[in-house]
């Protein structure tokens, strides 16, 4: 038999439950004009997580990456605080529901619940929106929210469904359930920290002038019969540009131009290049502002946009302001050269990743299957098929022999796990991320592919991950294929990956890093 309370917890107990109910009655007696009918209503809206996962599905909707983690991690943690509420603790108490006698009317507009009171449900969802939100949103959205959050725990005592202790202590478990999330998927920081540069307010005009902007048409996905119907993000960065920098030049390229020549042709002739593209195009417009010693404004117009959210540029109209702003600062380039190659002709310059192994029969698939099934669903599949499909390439790793099923260079490094991670704390820390599994006869093929999709390639055997300022890696006799910043390549011999430290000017907003 389990031994009764101690007399001293009893009598804590006790005082804490008189204070919970004269607390409850002060509410209850309380009148707060117009929110007589508000705040039953609000308290409705949140039943079932109504509210809150509404409010996820318009953050999604935006196509902002950090607004859609936002509302991803806010949803994980309801699916985590929910039933530890209605299915440990509300059980695990059995407290009743206060006596609403001193409640107006006007307030209880629909049928009281009739569980057990503590933990508060609605209290806690809204905790662990709130703070999931908090943890990966801006200020100018995670602020509305931990309002709502708070609204709605207020009206579960003002409305006479909640003792204050049971809101606080649902409030409790949620906002632990959000913050628990990061233990399996780290939250990202904002914006990568970069090495500020001079003062660029004398290249920077109000009209734009001096500014050429190269454009990829396609960008996105953007191209095709779907641009006849709807405009794609380029074509609506393009006329924003126009509208707010009537100067500036603007430079479209096609299927068939020299992406290259036309990037060279147009840094020739600005003051400011920039790019309106993805992470490819943008590859394409680092190569010509470094070759003409001009600085980078990137304008994100693709699907994953790796570099312009590392720099906390996430529309084009954040692009502009940092324009505007002047502030200019210094990133790391990476490369990839062969060890005969003579100057920079030979390089490949990467601003994120290089990849080679499984990832480059990725890239392929996805291509192929790109226009049928479109980007999303193409990448979804050729990501299974290519991880359970590929076969290790045999290469000499720092003068090491090694079979690798899949290999990972990042440009600077990276924080989060896996085999493709996607943000970096600083972008001019010198140093390269090498992730690999170099694997024996066989690969560990659904162990290895359950890893790579759920971002925990460090339990695959073979795992490795180092950081370094270079490395080499001798090509098998037909070339090594890697794909950098989304792009393929292939090259022969002895390849040596390195970084041209600090080497590239962008624009970056005047409050990130």
């Amino acid at each position: 038999m389990s031994e009764p309370p101690h007399p001293l917890s009893r009598g804590v107990l006790r005082r804490l439950g008189r204070v919970d109910r004269w607390a409850f009655d002060r509410v209850a007696a309380a009148r707060l004009p117009g929110l007589e009918y508000v705040l039953p209503r609000l308290s409705r809206s949140a039943d079932h997580g109504v509210l809150w996962f509404s409010s996820a599905g318009v953050m999604g909707l935006t196509g902002r990456a950090r607004l859609r983690r936002a509302a991803l991690r806010g949803s994980i943690a309801i699916a985590v605080a929910s039933p530890l509420v209605n299915l440990l603790g509300k059980q695990a108490f059995r407290r009743k529901r206060p006596v609403v006698d001193l409640v107006p009317p006007i307030r209880i507009r629909w049928k009281l619940p009739t569980s057990h009171a503590f933990p508060s449900g609605h209290s806690a969802s809204a905790a662990a929106f709130a703070t999931g939100v908090a943890l990966e949103a801006p200020s100018p959205v995670a602020v509305p929210v931990v309002g709502a959050a708070a609204a709605v725990a207020f009206a579960r005592v003002y409305t006479g469904a909640h003792y204050p202790g049971d809101v606080l202590a649902g409030l409790g478990i949620g906002a632990l359930a959000a913050f628990g999330t990061r233990l399996v998927w780290p939250a990202r920081p904002p914006v990568a920290r970069l090495t500020d540069a001079e003062d660029a307010r004398d290249l920077v005009t109000g009209d734009g002038e001096g500014l050429v902007a190269v454009v990829n048409p396609e960008a996105g996905g953007s191209g095709g019969a779907t641009a006849a119907i709807l405009p794609g993000r380029p074509e609506l960065a393009m006329e924003l540009l126009e509208r707010e920098l009537p100067a500036a030049e603007i430079v479209r390229f096609g299927p068939d131009d020299d992406v290259d020549k036309v990037f060279g042709e147009a840094a020739e002739r600005a003051r400011v290049l920039a790019v309106i593209g993805g992470d490819g195009t943008v590859n394409a417009g680092a190569r010509a502002a470094l070759e003409h010693g001009v600085p980078l404004l990137v304008v994100p117009t693709g699907t994953f946009d790796h570099f312009a959210r590392a720099l906390g540029v996430e529309s084009a109209a954040q692009a502009i302001a940092a324009y505007r702003g002047g502030r200019l600062g210094r990133v790391d380039v990476a490369y990839a050269a062969p060890t005969s190659g003579e100057g920079a002709e030979e390089e490949r310059l990467f601003l994120n990743t290089a990849s080679f192994g499984a990832y480059t029969e990725l890239v392929d698939l996805r291509e192929r299957l790109e226009r049928r099934l479109g980007k999303w669903p193409a990448l979804a599949v050729a990501s299974v098929r290519a991880l359970r499909r590929s076969e290790p390439v045999e290469v000499t790793v720092d003068g090491r022999k090694r079979r690798v099923w899949l290999a990972f260079v990042g440009n600077c490094v990276y924080g989060s796990r896996g085999a493709a991670p996607t943000w970096r704390d600083r972008l001019d820390d010198g140093r390269l991320d090498i992730r690999m599994v170099a694997t024996g006869r066989r690969v560990p093929r659904v162990r290895a592919v359950a890893a790579v999709l759920v971002g925990h390639l460090h339990i695959t055997p073979g795992y490795r991950a180092w950081r370094a300022s270079d490395l080499e890696v001798a090509a098998p006799s037909g070339g090594l294929r890697f794909a950098r910043d989304g792009e393929m390549s292939s090259l022969a011999g002895t390849i040596r990956f390195g970084k041209h430290g600090r080497a590239l000017s962008v624009f970056a907003p005047v409050d990130a890093g």
